[in-house]
């Protein structure tokens, strides 16, 4: 054996021999107990980061049920990722003065699809880089097209219930990604902004969007606040920019008297609570910004002005006019932002498709409040039924192209009622009223060629394919589903779509584990859709939540800070092994670490450390060929020397530790206790007492316990271990599938 353990010379050969042994595959133990995990999809065109480095606690899971001689499979699988592909895609179309409005919806998907096609499979070499013992044979895509018609047949299923609906409402928008997110997806941000104190006719009230006044339809007040008692429900006359309107002042409980002056403007079309006072006081939407975040036609001389260009010029000529009091500098507020390419999100109305949650969510909070499932720790539990309790209908539209079509066409009986964008046979991008475009010149076959979204009415007839009548013309609803929505499908579509009987045998599946932070995204909605399609059996009996890894400065890590720390080039600079033991070593179970070079130095080391007591070993059996006999014939280990009947007795009370701690997830008190005991009660004090009395029995008892201690590690450390095992015992059997010590 070399001196020093060199991880560049073992890692790939290693894994190798365990993927061409089919190792992974759970039929190495075909009469062995179901136990299966689901990995959290990766993007399919991603690259490895810390978060996936935290799969090294899945790998000890199923390292440790397969030595136990159970059937376990780690079924992998990667994810399409429809707005964070296309947000990445854009940006290289933008390099090329593209954009995707120079494309049909067909063209762009194909781009787009080529481009993923050629940039897959670099995420599943780096899993194996950290050795992640996943079976490859039923690898599987969100996009694989048995997936995909088993996700449409769930929409299928819930629509006809009456538990997917269309509505039109206001939705989050992204004016610069070009689609709506649902209020998980938005992120918030304190932001500074100036709070303008503007006269409304008798009235004054207190506003941080102005140029939103073109679609004001009321203007409201507490119906406690005695200094409006007199104005609630007449119409006041308030001078413009463009002239004078009359508005009606309502009274609502929503209205805090403590805002501004306690009177606030009503935009309905504009702003989510606005929106539910107009729904409680039967008042018209009028929306004044467009989806390309301009304003429109309804703006009169601001129109196609920026919302920001556009507040300052209202601004201005509302100065002009003696309209504004006086401007607050320093208000502080909330704004919403994309969480990809961090614009200002819009509240804008849309027809979108919705998940009714009601039954749902409360079926999903009562799994786990039952102990169906549960989650570790425990202390996350509030959070998911906090989630869970306030989660209001869930929009799973999405504007983007790259993802899985909404299966639905809208019968066009009347298509002044549609709006269209698409790209004409010159390339241009033409959008509009239906019939408008019709009357233009434009083909019917043009336009659907050319289609890139459609925006229906309501009351639209919305049909299947195979309910398509000939006579009949339609248009293909082009929005495509969230990702959470075919993501959370992922336990059950998986194992229905890999090999025959999979289902059967692993569903519901053993352990979901995650990041805490899509707890909430993509956990949740997993048991709601999943308890759906499979009333009788939940998605997965537990739920194990890790921590996020930060920097060396407790940064959460981003591109954008520029802190990311590849685990790969750690890899190759320290092992697979050190990096995997470093990030379970002294972190408890989903609470957040610090990455810590100083951790993968020890862990490094600690692998080097249990390489120089196989060398010691061998280099014993190469001087004394008895000892070497007398290591492959052991039977009954028993002993006489006190300290070795003392060894024995500690070795198994340790195995029994160990045990307890995988089977109640406290990897980290496994990982402290393997490193103390390896290093100082078994390597500082036992092998230098055997060293001063080498017999067969001692020699024996020693190889055996030291067999013992990197059967243990294997699971936190495969690739050492199974080197060493190969070295010393050359059995038959690898390590890997070497059974775990009994306690």
């Amino acid at each position: 054996m070399d001196k020093v353990y060199d991880h560049k010379k073992i890692e790939e050969k290693t894994y190798r021999m365990w993927e061409n042994g089919k190792y992974f595959q759970p039929e190495i133990h075909p009469t062995g107990k179901p136990y299966c995990i689901v990995l959290p999809p990766p993007n399919a065109n991603g690259a490895l980061h810390f978060g996936h480095a935290m799969f090294t606690v899945e790998d000890i899971l199923i390292r440790y049920h397969r030595m136990m001689g159970e059937a376990a499979l780690w079924l992998p699988g990667t994810d399409h990722a429809g707005i964070e592909t296309q947000f990445v895609f854009e940006k290289q179309l933008a390099k090329s003065g593209k954009s995707r409005f120079d494309y049909s919806r067909v063209e762009l998907y194909d781009l787009i699809k080529a481009y993923v096609d050629e940039n897959r499979g670099g995420i599943e070499i780096q899993l194996r880089r950290l050795g992640y013992s996943l079976d490859w044979t039923r690898e599987k895509y969100t996009l694989d097209p048995r997936i995909v018609t088993l996700v449409k047949q769930t929409f299928r299923k819930m629509y006809d219930e009456s538990i997917i609906y269309r509505d039109y409402r206001l939705v989050n928008y992204c004016t610069k990604d070009g689609t709506s997110f649902s209020d998980l997806e938005v992120s918030y941000e304190e932001r500074q902004d100036p709070l303008y104190y503007i006269k409304y006719g008798p009235l004054i009230l207190a506003t941080t969007r102005p140029e939103t006044k073109f679609g004001d339809t009321a203007v409201a007040v507490n119906p406690n606040d005695k200094r409006y008692k007199k104005y609630i429900g007449k119409e006041i006359e308030i001078e413009t920019v463009s002239g004078k309107v009359k508005m009606k002042v309502i009274a609502d409980e929503y209205v805090d008297p403590q805002f501004g002056t306690g009177v606030v403007k009503i935009t309905p079309a504009h702003d989510f609570n606005d929106y539910e006072v107009g729904k409680r006081h039967q008042l018209p939407m009028k929306q004044v910004i467009g989806f390309d975040g301009k304003m429109n036609e309804c703006a009169g001389e601001f129109a196609g002005m920026s919302v920001k260009k556009a507040r300052e010029a209202v601004v201005a000529q509302m100065q002009k006019k003696g309209l504004i009091e006086k401007i607050d500098t320093n208000y502080m507020h909330r704004v919403g932002i994309c969480y990809k390419c961090k614009t200002v999100l819009e509240p804008l109305p849309l027809e979108q498709w919705y998940v009714n949650v009601q039954t749902l969510k409360q079926k999903a909070i009562a799994v786990v409040r039952e102990g169906r499932i549960q989650i570790f720790p425990k202390n996350f539990e509030q959070p998911y039924f906090q989630w869970l309790e306030n989660l209001r209908d869930w929009n799973i539209s999405r504007q983007n192209v790259w993802g899985i079509q909404i299966p639905v066409w809208y019968e066009v009986n009347d298509a002044q009622r549609f709006t269209v964008s698409f790209i004409d046979q010159q390339s241009n991008h033409r959008q509009g009223n239906l019939q408008e475009l019709l009357d233009k010149g434009f083909g019917w076959e043009e336009i659907v060629k050319g289609l890139q979204r459609v925006i229906a009415p309501i009351s639209a007839t919305a049909v299947f394919e195979e309910q398509k009548e000939k006579e009949k013309k339609y248009l293909p609803e082009t929005d495509t589903f969230d990702t959470w929505f075919s993501s959370g499908q992922w336990p059950f579509v998986t194992l229905k779509t890999s090999k025959q009987g999979d289902f059967e045998k692993f569903y519901p599946t053993a352990v979901l584990e995650t990041a805490y932070d899509i707890l909430k995204a993509w956990v949740s909605r997993m048991v709601m859709l999943g308890i759906y399609i499979t009333p009788a059996a939940v998605p997965f009996h537990h739920v194990l939540v890790h921590g996020i890894v930060n920097d060396p400065y407790g940064k959460k890590m981003s591109k954008s800070k520029g802190n990311v720390v590849n685990p790969l080039e750690l890899a190759d600079q320290y092992g697979a092994d050190a990096v995997r033991f470093a990030l379970i070593y002294g972190n408890a179970t989903g609470s957040d670490q610090i990455l810590s070079y100083p951790k993968l130095e020890a862990a490094r080391k600690f692998t080097n450390k249990l390489w120089n007591m196989a060398r010691f070993i061998e280099f014993k059996m190469q001087q004394d060929t008895t000892l070497q006999i007398a290591v492959k014939e052991i039977k009954d280990l028993s002993a006489t020397d006190l300290n070795d009947k003392h060894i024995l007795d500690k070795t198994k009370k340790f195995s029994q530790e160990i045990t307890r701690y995988i089977e109640k997830y406290q990897f980290n008190l496994a990982a402290e206790r393997l490193y103390e005991f390896s290093w100082h009660e078994f390597a500082d004090i036992y092998i230098e007492d055997v060293k001063k009395r080498v017999t067969q029995e001692s020699f024996t008892v020693l190889v055996s316990l030291y067999l013992t201690i990197i059967t243990l590690l294997h699971p936190f450390m495969p690739f050492v271990t199974e080197e060493i095992y190969q070295r010393l015992y050359m059995g038959e059997k690898p390590l890997i599938i070497q059974p775990w010590p009994r306690t």
